[in-house]
């Protein structure tokens, strides 16, 4: 998903279409409530969910994203306390974490003091 937001940001389409399942979907509301796409809902199309994610653009036509990287990876998880949770670009990013709570920004997290699984970074 990551990565298809990723090239289709890069290549300025407008929208892209991603395989919905609920941590998808609670990524792509939380890059909506950050300001990163302007729109996502879910459609279904021939029997299958698709989660559409309008992406945004500044005036110039410039991607308001402008980097996004996975963190945990199914082969290496990397967790972090709140404490010990990073900080992108001296907070002008977005890191997303998996808590007990739910998938939540990273300074959502240091507010509740729950740490828990790193999932990606966003600038």
């Amino acid at each position: 998903m990551l990565t298809k937001i990723r090239n289709a940001s890069k290549a300025r389409f407008d929208q892209v279409d991603v395989y919905k399942s609920n941590l998808k979907q609670d990524i792509a509301e939380i890059l909506k409530s950050e300001g990163y796409i302007a729109d996502c809902k879910v459609v279904k199309e021939e029997g299958v969910e698709l989660l559409r994610m309008s992406l945004k653009y500044d005036d110039q036509k410039n991607p308001v994203i402008h980097g996004i990287k996975k963190i945990s990876t199914p082969g290496r998880r990397i967790y972090a306390g709140y404490k010990k949770l990073p900080r992108v670009f001296n907070g002008f990013g977005t890191v997303i974490v998996s808590t007990s709570n739910g998938v939540i920004t990273g300074k959502k997290a240091s507010e509740q003091k729950t740490g828990g699984e790193l999932i990606c970074s966003i600038w």
